[in-house]
């Protein structure tokens, strides 16, 4: 499978009198998945604190969950394959009134579930479903016409993900429960950084240390990335269906070891001058970090389960995605590919969400105080970027000098 980079130069674009905001998938998406991650993590602490009552028909927990999902990171993974696909397949990309519609059924998603204690469960599931399942036609279509086969496990992916959303409304709205929905569509996610993430992380690495002249260059995809994989992908299906058993255990903690060889391979430790790679060797670190703490709960190592749990979402996907955010936003946008010292304060944010984050669960004495620092930092960090990076989403590319 190609997974060319997002920040690369896009094809072909129509021309178009319209926004810059509507010009390509990556604007508008990117700046509703930095505000959403801000606003519903306000929103869910509030509640958590007894200062609000969400009138959505979820327990708070759920609609937590749901949002960081299905709200959060689907928005990102939107922005990702719509400038993703069109230069996987040389075909036009989608913008202005179509991509209008596709952001007005996110963000219909986001008033039907807060709202669905009025308006029904049911009508705020169909209404939510309704965004995966447009993104979904609109990638398969472009990969089928382009005929770009190879990158067809990003259209199930995105099934995957649209399923693991409609199972959990059907959870909430039954007596089955979410907790078997989210952890399958953390595990879709957390399968897409692997297979995604193993290609662009050493791409990116080699070309920048080719350009500093420096040696030992990252190992390109191979079989054992293969291997890897398959490891990956079993541990998550296991983890999805029975999290607490032996096998699962087994499962994540040989994909701990395959991972955490993959990052190693990849010359991680050389790209510490720029940021802009650093974090995505960090973020692919928290995937081996959560599989492992997964395992030893599955063991009955007396790690709660809520550790391996967040240090995949808060951790692996959160930090990832800002990483990927802004590497593609600078480079889309005309920008050069290098962090700022805003950027560099972006991603500083997000790992001390993510770490504070797994310690609360790892100290429960110091839960509350862990969990308000996360939240701080979390906030922080998508306020961030949504300073720094926001400006570039809105306005047309910049014009570099020849």
């Amino acid at each position: 499978m190609t997974t060319a980079s997002t920040a690369g130069p896009v094809p072909r674009l129509r021309t178009t009198a319209g926004p810059a905001l509507l010009s390509y998938g990556f604007r508008p998406f990117f700046l509703l998945a930095g505000s959403w991650a801000a606003i519903a993590l306000l929103l869910w602490i509030a509640d958590f604190l007894g200062f609000v009552l969400l009138p959505t028909a979820f327990d708070p927990v759920s609609w937590h969950s749901h949002e960081m999902l299905f709200g959060f990171a689907a928005a990102a993974v939107a922005g990702f394959v719509l400038t993703a696909v069109p230069n996987w397949t040389g075909r036009l990309p989608l913008q202005g009134g179509p991509l209008l519609f596709l952001v007005g059924l996110w963000l219909a998603g986001r008033v039907a579930v807060i709202t669905s204690a009025a308006i029904g469960g049911w009508t705020a599931a169909v209404v939510d479903v309704a965004f995966l399942a447009v993104l979904l036609a609109a990638v398969a279509r472009e990969i089928v016409a382009g005929r770009n086969w190879r990158n067809l496990p990003i259209v199930a992916a995105l099934a995957a993900l649209c399923g693991a959303n409609m199972a959990f409304h059907i959870g909430a709205l039954t007596s089955h429960g979410t907790t078997a929905a989210a952890r399958f569509a953390i595990a879709v996610l957390i399968v897409l950084i692997c297979l995604i993430g193993g290609r662009i992380i050493p791409s990116f690495t080699r070309n920048w240390l080719t350009k500093q002249r420096k040696s030992r260059l990252p190992a390109s995809f191979n079989g054992f990335d293969k291997i890897a994989l398959a490891v990956t992908l079993a541990a998550m299906a296991c983890w999805t269906y029975e999290p607490q058993s032996s096998l699962t255990g087994v499962a994540a903690a040989g994909a701990a070891a395959c991972n955490l060889a993959r990052l190693a391979r990849w010359a991680g430790e050389r790209t510490t001058p720029e940021p802009l790679l650093w974090i995505l060797h960090v973020a692919f670190l928290w995937v081996p970090v959560g599989l492992a703490l997964l395992a030893i709960t599955a063991f009955g190592g007396g790690i709660a389960p809520s550790a391996g749990l967040h240090a995949l979402t808060a951790g692996a996907i959160a930090s990832m995605i800002l990483a990927v955010m802004t590497r593609a936003t600078l480079g889309h946008t005309g920008y050069d590919l290098h962090a700022g010292p805003g950027t560099t304060v972006i991603y500083l944010l997000v790992l001390v969400a993510g770490i504070s984050r797994v310690w609360a669960s790892l100290e429960p004495q110091l839960f509350t105080p862990l969990l308000m620092t996360s939240a701080i930092a979390w906030v922080a960090a998508f306020g961030a970027f949504l300073g720094v990076f926001g400006p570039m989403l809105v306005r047309p590319r910049v014009r570099q000098a020849s």
